[in-house]
């Protein structure tokens, strides 16, 4: 390098010292290390002439074989980052998964205070005769051992529930995956996972809500049943407590609903069918759908014979020859008599914690006739009459009901119109006016006046708007004249004819107003029977009743009933008076149409305003019995009247009620009185119905051809009406 040359003319100094030594200092290639980065370029002086430094050496290039080096180590890198962040998320995972099992497992009972739970109770009903009426409750027959079943039984579910179940340790994965994959395929819910002991885990401890929290609790306690019970213990457990539908919990109640024996007898195709039922009881059940139950049978046994636990032979020999013998469902009217039993017996026992057998005072024989003439005579008459609904209650003199239909199809309406609906009596409540009027010193034979009325604007009018003057009380009643009633209670007073009514057993609030002669205070079926039962017992009062004896199945005696303690409620001088008068209402009166050959019967009929309600109580020494019939939205009827149908259901029950019974006279009653005797003697004609509740509807007038049998005229009063029937004037 030269020193002597100038650049732009200036001049430059002579450097000294370390700066002079080290200013010709200079790194050639030799003196970088290997592989290292390009050289950085020093800042040259600000004086220095380029021409002085040598051009800077580049690195050479790298080798081919260097850069496929790099590019595959440059590959390999994203395979180990999978690897590693794999890992790491599996980690995790597993830690969330173990914690959502904590979760799960602390929102469980501690686990070493689980117990096998007992059978829930089940309230058997039965006749007076001791059988069986109903079961409520949930219907558990007794425990059946797993070697005491035939082996098809159990296998038919192990074949259609769970194939894998004595290899699995309470959850099967495959089993799990199979049904995941099936239910993708068919875009929904088609397979289930769970094995027998995840069902009876959910059966035992859980509810039968479908959430991913309730699956993982019954996957915890399948795991805890497998290691706490053998796999026989756990079928049996299964076999015992699943449910089947129709109320039935375990095969033996199955069994007994469904075919009408033990489960230790039943056939092949039966053991099918009830294996079959656990998918969908309800809807399965074979009493209510036969041809589902059957299809379905046919698939767990096709699944029996895939996994060999039947020979193709017997498969198809059960399909094509099913010996099915499914009891009818029991839907009957008995039912109406179940729940009400079901609503008292917390009065009478307290809370059911055990299985019990309820005795009662039905008889199978009449509750079937009664439903009988409930259902045909409303599925004859009721468009006719616009009627859609009835219910009848009988009873024993002493309060013990022998039958009660509370509706004509508990199937469709569950609603107890004997016991929970209340409606306006009408002319049905008249007896206690009459009664009241007695006891005030009144007779049968005591005349009053059938006139028109007006109270402060209120005008009580007859049946057909007609008035016959004078009349004694036992034609007024037989008549159910509106008028006569109505100046009674004004006579005696409302609040002592309400005394009376409540002395006798009506329980429901009564308005003490004059109205309530014609029995526009609403009462049931059941307590306006209760009260006209001490007309039939000599004047006792009763509490209607229909349960007799409770004990548990043991035979440990809850509860026995006791006589009733409420004593005589209406003289017996008086309970004679009022059987002979209201004999005559089914002798020449308003139910004339009752017929009841060799028995002394009496009672009272009774129609609401604009015909919503028609009623008759009737009753003799042997039964009481009571018929309503109406709709349930109170809508007027098409004329139906007390003295129509309610008294042609009547008397076809009590007609076989009566069957063979030796007949009874009535308390201290007589045949018949004077009027009887001459109405029998000069006439056969047809009575009116049943008096409305006043304001009667506006309805033509009968002809007094058809009411001259058994009304007095109206011009000549009663005595115009004998002198007419006895000298022809």
């Amino acid at each position: 390098m030269a020193w002597g040359r100038k650049k732009g003319g200036g001049r430059k100094e002579p450097v000294f010292g370390l700066a002079a030594a080290l200013s010709d200092l200079r790194l050639s290639p030799d003196d970088r290390v290997p592989g290292g980065g390009a050289p950085k370029k020093s800042p040259r002086p600000k004086n220095d002439d380029v021409d002085d430094e040598p051009p800077p050496e580049r690195k050479p290039r790298a080798s081919r074989s260097g850069a496929k080096r790099r590019s595959k180590s440059s590959k390999g890198l994203p395979i180990g980052r999978l690897l590693y962040w794999g890992a790491v998320l599996g980690l995790w995972g597993a830690i969330a998964a173990v914690g959502l099992v904590i979760w799960v497992g602390a929102h469980l009972p501690a686990i070493q205070s689980l117990e096998i739970p007992k059978r829930p109770p089940t309230i058997q009903i039965t006749g007076a005769d001791g059988s069986v009426l109903a079961i409520r409750g949930e219907m558990a027959g007794s425990n059946v051992a797993l070697k005491d079943l035939p082996p098809y039984l159990p296998k038919a579910f192990i074949a259609i529930e769970d194939r894998r179940f004595y290899s699995h340790f309470g959850i099967d994965p495959w089993g799990i995956l199979r049904a995941a994959v099936a239910n993708i395929l068919h875009r929904g819910v088609s397979q289930g996972g769970s094995t027998l002991t995840q069902q009876l885990a959910k059966n035992l401890f859980l509810t039968q809500e479908r959430t991913f929290q309730r699956k993982l609790q019954e996957a915890e306690l399948a795991l805890w049943l497998e290691r706490k019970h053998s796999k026989a213990e756990i079928l049996e457990l299964y076999l015992n407590r699943v449910y089947f539908g129709s109320g039935a919990y375990g095969v033996e109640a199955a069994s007994q609903r469904y075919f009408g024996k033990s489960a230790k007898n039943v056939t092949i195709a039966e053991a099918a069918m009830l294996a079959g039922l656990v998918k969908s009881p309800s809807r399965l059940a074979p009493n209510r759908n036969p041809e589902g139950a059957e299809a379905r049978a046919q698939t767990v046994l096709t699944a029996m014979a895939e996994a060999k636990f039947i020979t193709e032979a017997q498969a198809q020999a059960s399909i094509g020859h099913p010996s099915y013998n499914v009891k009818p469902v029991g839907a009957g009217t008995i039912n109406y008599v179940a729940d009400w039993i079901g609503e008292v017996l917390d009065d009478l026992v307290g809370q059911i914690d055990q299985s019990v057998v309820v005795e009662t005072s039905i008889d199978p024989k009449l509750q079937a006739v009664a439903e009988a003439a409930i259902i045909d005579e409303l599925a004859a008459k009721s468009v006719k009459f616009d009627v859609s609904q009835g219910a009848m209650v009988a009873m024993s003199p002493d309060g013990a009901v022998r039958a009660m239909v509370g509706g004509r199809n508990y199937s469709e309406s569950q609603y107890n119109r004997a016991v929970m609906a209340k409606r306006q009596p009408g002319s049905a409540f008249k007896p206690f006016v009459y009664l009241t009027a007695i006891e005030a010193g009144l007779t049968p034979e005591t005349v009053r006046q059938d006139a028109p009325l007006d109270i402060k604007g209120w005008k009580p009018e007859n049946y057909g708007h007609q008035y016959f003057g004078p009349v004694t009380l036992t034609q007024a009643l037989a008549m159910s004249l509106n008028t006569v009633a109505v100046r009674l209670v004004l006579e005696v007073g409302p609040k002592n004819v309400v005394r009376t009514a409540h002395r006798l057993g009506i329980s429901s609030k009564l308005d003490a107003n004059a109205s309530i002669a014609l029995g526009t205070s609403e009462v049931s079926v059941v307590e306006l029977v209760g009260a006209y039962a001490p007309f039939a017992n000599g004047g006792l009062g009763v509490s209607p009743h229909v349960v007799t004896k409770i004990r548990t199945v043991d035979g440990k005696v809850l509860y026995t009933r006791s006589a009733d303690q409420l004593g005589q409620v209406i003289d017996p001088h008086y309970v004679a008076m009022m059987n002979t008068m209201m004999q005559e209402t089914l002798l020449s009166g308003t139910a004339h149409k009752a017929e009841l050959p060799g028995w002394m019967a009496a009672g009272k009929t009774g129609t609401s305003q604009d015909f919503r309600d028609a009623w008759f109580i009737g009753y003799t020494a042997n039964l009481v019995t009571g018929v309503w019939l109406g709709n349930d939205d109170s809508s007027p009827t098409k004329k139906a009247t007390g003295g129509g149908l309610p008294v042609e259901i009547w008397t076809r029950f009590m007609k076989a009620a009566h069957q063979g019974v030796p007949p009874a006279p009535l308390p201290a009653s007589t045949p018949g009185g004077l009027l009887t005797t001459i109405a029998q003697a000069v006439s056969s004609g047809a009575a009116s119905p049943g008096a409305p509740v006043s304001p009667p509807p506006a309805v033509a007038a009968k002809p007094a051809s058809t009411r001259a049998s058994v009304r007095p005229e109206a011009a000549g009063g009663l005595d115009g009406w004998l002198v007419d029937r006895l000298f022809g004037r």
